[in-house]
């Protein structure tokens, strides 16, 4: 299957271009409002002063209660007429619309009219304007590396703004109750800029997290090398705003992560900061640093071994961020996180935040919405929800929850997200989930995908069955089949971790729902 391109996938919108102010007034139609990155748009640019509404015919999610409370109005369908009589000044929309359906009858009449189509990016992006911009980029890690940043600056009185892809706990978002957005006062704006058909195009920060890079999204990218040419371009680009600026960019790259350090080897004339972070291998190496640190002279290095991974926390001793290594001690699990961790060190630092103040906030996080989040315990059953969707984020989440959750049978529950991913890394992901000791394949949730016969739940189910055929293996059909059948199957003392995109994270409230229910009865 080969891939479409990011000028396919976005036909029909307005190129990015720099950021502006949004005008006092200024009238915004956001096309599928009920999504995290849409409903943070309309968020983010109501704050700013313009006339905001939307549709969804999805109808409410969680992220519409923000939008309720800010008194944005969300249509329950598309219907040109939102832009024939609405007459909004520009619509924001997004990718995964325009994917399968460029013609959509709202975007048609918008530029007939001679209105803007722009990705929702885009108005984050004029939201942002004229404040100290933080893009935290990568393959994984964005949102929870996104949210801990926005939760340290916040600890530390910085007052950030921000976008991210998944839900701030009400702690952080100013409103009350959760939200992908978080509207703040002071100079800092941080966003999860993703690389998907070139989503970030619109962001050109004065500080870049780069936090993993691989093959992923195989409808717009041929291969991984594709992959690392989108982030290296973005990476020049965002310097060449900056510099013009009279301002130096600054890089916070994993690279002990391969892509990170093969994207970092080719910046040699780039003109910004480097501050490498690396988390120690098992035997406490650590990655060297790469040739980008060689070329501006001595770069800033952030060092890490692990030196305690238990159910509750994870202790690391981080070199760089004081005159003396410091000891940290993480309420998240896994590796992933401990890497993640000092991606938020560098950019707080980098933005000024004092060592202890970092510590301090690195060690008070409670993470991010469906980012290893414990659902609930029924019946002696332990229920995790994770966006996990590629074979990597599945590897390191199935580790986490073995970490949390000692001498428990894992299940590994996932909703494939496309088609294409699951077609083009079939064999990988069959790999990764036959490594739980029990398995479960809802049905593969579309998104953007123009050609759903390419593979299936079951074809995925029938290979990990083949590499482990004396475990519970199961395709059992839709989120709701999926979380009755295994209301029959787990026992007490299992640990279930629900992973996918679309509506996976329905299977472990359902299950929690059912298990409960039983125990009632």
């Amino acid at each position: 299957m080969r891939a479409r391109g990011a000028a396919t996938v976005g036909a029909g919108l307005a190129p990015a271009r720099l950021a502006r102010p949004i005008r006092p007034g200024e009238r915004i139609h956001v096309v599928g409002a009920a999504g995290a990155g849409a409903s943070a748009a309309a968020l983010l640019a109501a704050w700013a002063g313009a006339e905001v509404d939307g549709c969804d015919p999805g109808g409410p999610s969680s992220y519409t209660p923000a939008l309720d409370a800010a008194g944005i109005h969300v249509a329950a369908t598309h219907d040109a007429s939102h832009v024939v009589h609405g007459q909004p000044e520009r619509l924001a929309v997004t990718k995964a619309l325009t994917a399968i359906n460029p013609d959509h009858p709202e975007l048609v009449a918008a530029r007939g009219s001679g209105i803007p189509v722009e990705p929702w990016q885009q108005v984050v992006a004029d939201a942002a304007y004229g404040r100290l911009l933080v893009g935290v980029a990568g393959t994984h890690g964005k949102s929870t590396t996104s949210g801990w940043l926005v939760h340290v600056l916040t600890a530390a009185g910085a007052d950030p703004g921000a976008f991210v892809g998944a839900l701030l706990p009400a702690s952080l978002t100013g409103l009350g109750l959760p939200a992908t957005a978080r509207q703040g006062r002071g100079a800092p704006f941080v966003v999860e800029a993703d690389e998907y058909a070139g989503n970030f195009d619109p962001y050109h920060p004065d500080v870049i997290v780069l936090t993993s890079a691989e093959w992923d999204h195989p409808d717009v990218f041929e291969d991984r090398a594709a992959v690392l040419a989108a982030f290296e371009a973005w990476i020049r680009a965002a310097a060449v705003v900056v510099t013009a600026r009279g301002q130096t960019p600054v890089l916070v790259a994993n690279v002990a992560d391969d892509g990170v350090a093969e994207i970092c080897g080719r910046l040699g004339d780039w003109p910004g900061h480097l501050i490498a972070t690396r988390l120690a291998s098992g035997t406490g190496e650590t990655a060297p640093m790469p040739a980008l640190a060689t070329r501006l002279g001595p770069a800033t290095a952030l060092d890490a071994r692990i030196t305690a991974l238990e159910p509750e926390k994870t202790v690391l001793e981080v070199s760089g961020l004081d005159a003396t290594p410091v000891a940290v001690t993480l309420r998240s699990a896994g590796r992933h996180n401990a890497a993640n961790a000092l991606g938020v060190a560098g950019a707080a630092l980098a933005l000024g935040i004092a060592p202890e103040a970092i510590a301090d906030g690195l060690g008070s996080f409670e993470g991010v919405g469906r980012r290893l989040e414990c659902k609930g315990e029924a019946r002696g059953v332990v229920v995790y929800d994770d966006y996990a969707h590629h074979p990597t984020a599945i590897r390191e989440t199935l580790a986490a929850v073995r970490q949390r959750e000692p001498g428990r049978r894992v299940w590994a529950v996932y909703e494939p997200l496309t088609f294409h991913r699951t077609a083009s890394l079939l064999e990988a992901f069959a790999a990764v989930l036959a490594t739980a000791d029990a398995v479960a394949v809802a049905d593969i949730w579309a998104g953007r995908d123009p050609d759903t016969t390419i593979t299936s739940s079951v074809e995925l189910a029938a290979g990990v069955a083949m590499r482990r055929p004396l475990i519970p293996v199961a395709a059992p059909g839709s989120v709701e089949a999926t979380a009755s059948w295994l209301a029959r199957e787990v026992r007490e003392g299992d640990a279930v971790l629900v992973m996918g995109g679309g509506r996976s994270y329905r299977i472990g409230e359902l299950l929690l729902e059912r298990l409960t229910a039983r125990g009632d009865a």
